[in-house]
């Protein structure tokens, strides 16, 4: 600022030498001082407009690339610079102006179609090298860590808390990936003043601890920001394009949301019913009625995976164990319905 204010003040004294006799009666020692000084506060104003403006925006960038397209990026350079060298010295052997323009030329086009290639194949080059590049690069860019591609964890996902049974059984092949805003949002839940969503934030944090003591191998937490991206969800989409990666959750909006742009989605929901068990029409089951339908007669009762089970004509048998026959199946959104009938019921 102090540069550019000096070099401001110096560009008003030569204004005033340039104008000369254009003063009039006017003392010139003042004009001097004036537009000395209006140059200096010319500068100052200009100042982050060439200096910081510029800088932050060039930091916020370098920040967004992950630190594996960055090295891909640099090898990529110098074998682009090596080939450019290698073929100045047949181009520069042409006659002029050719021999002055193509190797410039040949410099950039190399420069930029190396860089393009590395940074495009990045994640298979990276994995010729698997085990001899630190983990965090292994993670964050080339999604070839645990022989899997890497996954991010949603804030509601953790909170969940199936999670990490999941990890537990291996399922998940890659590097689990937490971001540092994520971790922030369940230390602000935790924090809440409101019982039941501090009570969630802390079980978040519980989850989390438990997956870093029990797999210290898969879980990595990650300083990678979406700089300029406010929300969190909205942060996790654009990560999750950046390092190519998937995101574990369970929220429906996020589902479709990064879906809609072209981010892979693993729901928790979605696998929870994956794996329940099949029924058909006319299997038996022995189910507990809990409750009344919604439909005259009809009682309601759950199996062990969660399964809402309707039994018709079950209302009188409600706190009690009944065996039924499996009549129909339907699948929601919520998940797969089952209706049944009592064994001894005829209809």
């Amino acid at each position: 600022m102090i540069v550019l204010a000096i070099a401001g003040g110096s560009f008003g004294l030569y204004v005033h030498n340039y104008l000369g006799g254009a003063t009039g009666n006017t003392s010139p020692e003042l004009w001097t001082v004036v537009t000395g000084l209006v140059g200096a506060l010319i500068g100052l104003i200009a100042t982050p407009f060439f200096t910081l403006r510029p800088a932050r925006a060039m930091r916020n960038m370098v920040l967004q690339i992950p630190a594996s397209t960055l090295l891909a990026s640099m090898v990529g350079l110098i074998v682009g610079l090596t080939a450019a060298t290698l073929l100045s010295f047949p181009l520069g052997m042409l006659p002029s102006p050719f021999s002055q323009v193509l190797p410039v030329l040949g410099a950039v086009i190399f420069c930029w179609l190396s860089i393009y290639i590395f940074v495009m194949r990045q994640r298979d080059i990276f994995s010729l090298f698997r085990g001899r590049l630190p983990t965090r690069l292994a993670a964050e860019g080339t999604g070839t860590a645990n022989e899997g591609r890497s996954v991010l964890l949603d804030t509601s996902v953790i909170i969940d808390g199936r999670i990490a049974d999941v990890a537990r059984t291996g399922f998940i092949s890659g590097t689990i990936l937490v971001p540092r805003f994520v971790l922030h949002e369940l230390q602000h839940i935790a924090d809440s003043a409101e019982p039941l969503r501090r009570n969630r934030g802390r079980r978040g944090l519980e989850v989390l601890n438990e997956l870093q003591k029990d797999l210290p191998s898969v879980v990595r937490f990650t300083d990678i920001d979406a700089a300029g991206v406010r929300e969190v969800d909205d942060k996790l989409v654009v990560l999750a394009k950046q390092l190519n990666c998937a995101i574990i959750t369970n929220d429906y909006n996020l589902n479709h949301v990064a879906q809609l742009q072209g981010v892979s989605v693993l729901n928790i929901n979605e696998l929870a019913n994956a794996v329940k068990a099949v029924m058909l029409p006319g299997e038996r089951l022995e189910v507990k009625i809990i409750q009344a339908g919604k439909e005259a007669g009809q009682g309601i009762g759950y199996l062990d995976d969660g399964t809402m089970i309707v039994v018709d004509d079950g209302l009188r048998h409600v706190n009690e164990k009944v065996n039924a026959v499996v009549t129909k199946i339907f699948q929601t959104t919520a998940g797969r319905m089952i209706f049944a009938r009592l064994e001894n019921n005829n209809k």
